[in-house]
């Protein structure tokens, strides 16, 4: 018996096969306007932004091709080289400190579970919810000289401790990234505490049995499980830090000095300040180089763990 299929049976393959294609279409039709918004809105001005990074332009006179002398300019001169640097910085701030105590807290109100939990929760996502001005002149009042904090250093006898914390050269920096790291713990917390809810009951009873302890739980049961929770946390975090700018601005608006420069604001003061829409247009480029480049290799690193 011939193994070639059936005439009816190869027509309605034949058949479908414009079918399959409208189908297709048709789905492209329904992205097409989201697609539209995307590039209108995203695509072409980061398009725009690279193609004015290679002319010396005030913004309003006509400009002057200069290549690639603003991007020299970037890397050449040391208060964007600083303002980088202090970027990079609060990634610690920004990201690492509020993935630890993301998980810190995930893992106590996952283990240890009683009623009134939600009021936890929403306590420590309430952050998210206050918007970043708000957020910064709420930090600047409590970092000020007679504000909250050192009130209660001062209750505790610290007095020596005490300071103009965002007017503080050593201390700035450092001010301004923990107000970073309260915002963002509780977005880690929550991303954690749903990757914790899909882990099998089973594993914890498995693991209790064996007599491992609420640490060697943690380590070997859920932390696993969080992996895809992690990058996402890591890549949100880290384009938060690099691309900082409400909370800086409100706080210390850079100062003092150039301790707290970081490249959002050095983009807003030279594009409508100095009047150098190039340089602050390659600086924006470079500023999304660099995330892109830290975006991809968390996403590389989840994978390979994968």
């Amino acid at each position: 018996m011939s193994s070639t299929p059936s005439r009816p049976a190869a027509d309605r393959r034949t058949a479908s096969r414009p079918a399959r294609r409208r189908g297709r279409w048709r789905g492209y039709l329904y992205v097409l306007p989201a697609l539209a918004v995307y590039l209108a809105f995203a695509v072409l001005p980061a398009l725009h932004t690279a193609y004015l990074s290679l002319f010396e332009w005030d913004g309003v006179t006509l400009g002057r091709w200069v290549g690639l002398d603003n991007y020299r300019e970037v890397f050449g001169d040391a208060v964007l080289r600083r303002s980088v640097l202090n970027a990079l910085t609060l990634v610690v701030f920004f990201s690492f400190l509020p993935i630890l105590l993301g998980l810190v807290t995930a893992g106590l109100l996952a283990r240890y579970r009683r009623p009134g939990m939600a009021a936890y929760r929403f306590l420590f996502m309430l952050p998210q919810v206050v918007p970043l001005v708000a957020v910064g002149v709420t930090w600047r009042w409590l970092y000020g000289d007679d504000g909250l904090v050192n009130q209660a250093l001062r209750t505790v006898g610290l007095d020596g401790v005490t300071r103009a914390w965002l007017g503080d050269f050593d201390a700035a920096l450092i001010a301004v990234g923990l107000v970073g790291t309260w915002v963002l713990s509780g977005l880690c917390m929550m991303l954690f505490l749903s990757g914790v809810q899909k882990v099998d009951p089973s594993l914890y009873e498995a693991a209790r049995l064996d007599g491992a302890g609420p640490v060697r739980e943690f380590v070997s049961v859920t932390l696993p499980h969080l992996r895809g929770e992690l990058a996402v946390a890591m890549t949100v975090t880290m384009v938060a830090a690099l691309a900082s700018f409400d909370i800086v601005y409100v706080t210390t608006n850079g100062g003092p000095g150039e301790q707290t420069t970081v490249p959002g604001l050095l983009v807003y003061r030279l594009a409508f300040s100095d009047g150098k829409v190039g340089l602050a247009s390659a600086l924006a480029v470079v500023l999304a180089c660099l995330i892109l480049v830290l975006v991809f290799v968390v996403n590389r690193l989840s994978r390979s763990e994968e």
